[in-house]
């Protein structure tokens, strides 16, 4: 018996629904809806001291969690007690083809400056910092999208390539400063790096990448750097600018595997002054192994 002209329309339909389903792949999950042409945001300065800011921790990049996840680097912040660090972390983007161009401080006269992060579809100027994980100072060489799939830089970014396909292999050159614990890794745009040489300005395709469209941290970045603020053994002033979170695989996640500490190298942070009440305390209750050494002997 022949089929009708409504049954093999709807058998037609069924099989191709079928065929779409074994074939295609699950999409990439991502953070926020919000699309990186949505209207610019504001980007003014959020946080000012007048002091700057201790040098860069040296720590290890955990491996990437996830596919498609990006590297944001961690930086030194501004609270009630002083500068506090908020650990470089993996992320995902807020919508395919998005960059993430890390915060910075700038010194501007006397007083220190933060200029907040942003995604955007180009890298642009932070500061001229290096802070490793492919971002060498200008521009970024730790990964790249091909169409909505996103390719990891194995010279610079740890990746498991068993469970992440999407990679290359480019030589990074400038990166000596990570690589060389010795070197005091400035934390801030203005900082003197070597005698006689000039501050790092935004080159003309930085110049233009700041007038396109921003889209803000992502709400999972937020609790990041809201956990960091509240961790006490963060501050500087606690840690000496050593922190024992200096890096997670995750955002807010602050225990656990893939955690990693700052290395003990390069010099011990001092605060030039004290901030908040905790600061004001006489003994150190977080680090009870060394005494305060503005405490005078019985």
């Amino acid at each position: 018996m022949n089929k009708t002209p409504l049954a093999a329309g709807l058998a037609a339909v069924l099989a191709v629904a079928l065929g779409g389903c074994i074939v295609t792949p699950a999409p990439v999950s991502y953070d926020t809806p919000q699309p990186a042409d949505s209207p610019p945001q504001t980007y003014e300065p959020t946080e000012q001291a007048s002091e700057p800011p201790p040098p860069l921790p040296v720590y290890e990049q955990p491996p990437c969690p996830e596919e498609g996840w990006v590297w944001t680097p961690g930086v030194w912040r501004w609270g009630p007690e002083g500068y506090f660090w908020v650990p470089g972390t993996w992320v995902a983007p807020p919508s395919p083809g998005v960059y993430w161009t890390p915060g910075y401080w700038a010194v501007s006269g006397t007083v220190y400056l933060f200029h907040p992060g942003y995604w955007g579809r180009h890298v642009g100027y932070y500061g001229g910092i290096n802070y490793g994980g492919g971002y060498t100072g200008s521009g970024f060489v730790g990964g790249r999208w091909n169409g909505d799939r996103y390719q990891y830089n194995t010279a610079v970014t740890n990746v498991n390539i068993v469970n992440v396909h999407n990679t290359y292999n480019q030589t990074v050159i400038n990166n000596d400063i990570v690589r060389n614990p010795r070197i005091t890794r400035p934390s801030f745009a203005g900082a003197p790096v070597a005698p006689g040489a000039r501050p790092v300005m935004p080159s003309r395709s930085e110049t233009a990448y700041a007038r396109e469209p921003r889209v803000m941290p992502t709400p999972p970045q937020m609790q990041h750097r809201d956990m960091a603020q509240s961790t006490p053994l963060q501050n500087a002033a606690r840690n000496e600018g050593r922190p024992p979170v200096a890096a997670t695989p995750r955002p807010a996640a602050f225990s656990g595997g893939g955690v990693t500490a700052a290395k003990p190298v390069g010099p011990v942070y001092h605060p030039a002054q004290q901030h908040g009440p905790p600061a004001r305390q006489e003994g150190r209750p977080d680090r009870p192994d060394r005494p305060n050494p503005n405490q005078r002997p019985n």
